[in-house]
């Protein structure tokens, strides 16, 4: 792409059109970007902001845009309305200037469309720039119908997201909360760090503060995490303090005993993985780990090789691996797939792909992996039922099944996790764990503690 568009727009709008051309992971491409365009400190810094922004704000930029285009997004090229959301967000809600942000839009323009659309592209963005963004934001908002649709194009969420919101935080007894759960999934998210068990200490990760509810988190005060060696060497890695949570909610809730075996059921990437081997290293147990899809089975063994004897890592569906080892497991960490929904500040782009569609196959999947843990579980086993969501169909539904289709009992998890963060954590969730963004600075990350009955029809 030509050197007349700067750097860090040129970086941000091939990541955007990535996503919008090929699905592509933001949070996965970006840094690649960064790293080939030789991009760092404030350059890097308004790439990723120029990205994120872009994309967390799409729903209202696209109002914003078919109101300046006179035409439905449909008849507008596709690579033409990467260009318009970039220059918008520059336009809306960054303090540029108005003329550069309108040349370099024009620019990127004239190298990914026709002739005309130069014209059409300067045409728009000197239509927004007419009316403050204030402004902007209260024509989109008033023009909606609905309380819910009102939030969905204040806060930029389709409204099926915004209502599944509002019902878990219902749900949840946190009915005034929706404002602030969706004004949190549009803030960039802090760097927390995970210090593996005896192969990194907290301390040797600089400039840091401790964690607020894992023992093993420390939050970093900015700066690139691999500038540290124990990052480096894998022994730390960048971890959401929620998903460290999920691993030591089922490595602590009770003591270790020698020969214990676990199993990550679908470990992909293999943070959890890393934790739970660490874990299980320290007590005496062996973990397997296993992932459905062989990228991510790579990605899961590169997570544990900075253990001497990595944990075996098996590829399989989760589904038929649970019935094969059947009574013969402790611990089980089912860390289902979901629609994401608790993780959309640092994956933007999965409020405009994921649908409400989605969810049927998702959770007859998550029941059938539920099923599938339950049975592999030793009597007096434990499982760790995990999502990145808090939407009750894939929370609530999911316990519901295991405990009344699979016999398990539910444990007391907020008071697992009040014990490892030494404090009350304020978890609701009539026995399982709900975290949120905007109460616990983590992803919305639901968890909940099972045990099989023992034989006797107790449990420990």
């Amino acid at each position: 792409m030509s050197s007349a568009v700067q750097p860090a727009r040129r970086v941000a709008f091939e990541v955007i059109r990535a996503v919008s051309e090929s699905d592509a992971y933001a949070n996965l491409l970006l840094p690649v970007k960064l790293e080939r365009a030789k991009l760092h400190g404030a350059d890097a810094a308004l790439a990723t902001e120029l990205t994120y922004g872009t994309l967390r704000q799409q729903g209202l930029y696209d109002r914003v845009i078919e109101r300046a285009a006179g035409r439905p997004l449909e008849r507008i090229d596709p690579p033409i309305l990467d260009v318009l959301r970039l220059a918008t967000h520059q336009l809306l809600s960054l303090r540029v200037a108005q003329h550069a942000a309108v040349d370099e839009a024009v620019s990127l323009a004239r190298l990914v469309g026709s002739r005309s659309a130069t014209g059409f592209v300067n045409g728009v963005l000197r239509t927004i720039t007419r009316t403050a963004p204030d402004e902007w934001r209260s024509l989109v908002i008033g023009e909606q119908s609905t309380a819910d649709d009102r939030l969905a194009a204040e806060f930029s969420h389709p409204v099926w997201i915004v209502r599944a919101f509002r019902q878990a935080l219902a749900a949840d007894g946190r009915d005034g909360d929706l404002d602030k759960l969706l004004s949190a999934d549009n803030a960039a998210p802090g760097v927390t760090l995970a210090a593996l068990p005896g192969r990194a200490l907290r301390e040797e990760l600089g400039g840091t503060r401790p964690g607020d509810l894992s023992p093993v988190a420390a939050h970093s005060r900015g700066g690139d995490p691999s500038r540290l060696a124990a990052v480096r060497d894998g022994r730390a890695r960048v971890q959401d303090e929620g998903s460290q949570l999920a691993a030591l909610a089922l490595s602590r809730a009770r003591p270790i005993e020698r020969g214990e075996r676990w199993l990550d059921l679908c470990a992909g990437p293999g943070g959890k993985a890393a934790l739970l081997a660490a874990e299980a290293l320290a007590g005496g147990a062996t973990l397997v780990a296993n992932e459905l899809s062989p990228a991510r089975a790579g990605l899961v063994r590169n997570a544990l090789a900075v253990f001497d004897d990595p944990p075996q890592v098996l590829e399989g569906d989760g589904r038929t691996l649970g019935h094969q080892l059947a009574g013969t497991l402790d611990r089980v960490l089912l860390d289902a797939p979901c629609t994401g929904l608790g993780a959309l500040r640092r994956r933007p782009e999965a409020r405009w792909r994921k649908q409400l569609s989605d969810l049927p196959a998702l959770t007859a999947l998550q029941l059938e992996l539920t099923s599938a843990a339950a049975a592999a579980l030793k009597p007096g086993g434990l499982l760790a039922y995990v999502t990145c969501s808090p939407h009750l169909a894939e929370t609530r539904v999911a316990v519901a099944h295991a405990v009344q289709k699979c016999g398990l009992i539910l444990l007391d998890t907020p008071a697992v996790l009040a014990d490892i963060a030494g404090r009350d954590p304020d978890v609701r969730g009539d026995g399982a764990a709900q975290l949120w963004p905007h109460i616990h600075g983590t992803d919305a990350m639901f968890i909940a503690l099972l045990e099989k009955p023992r034989e006797d029809g107790g449990h420990r």
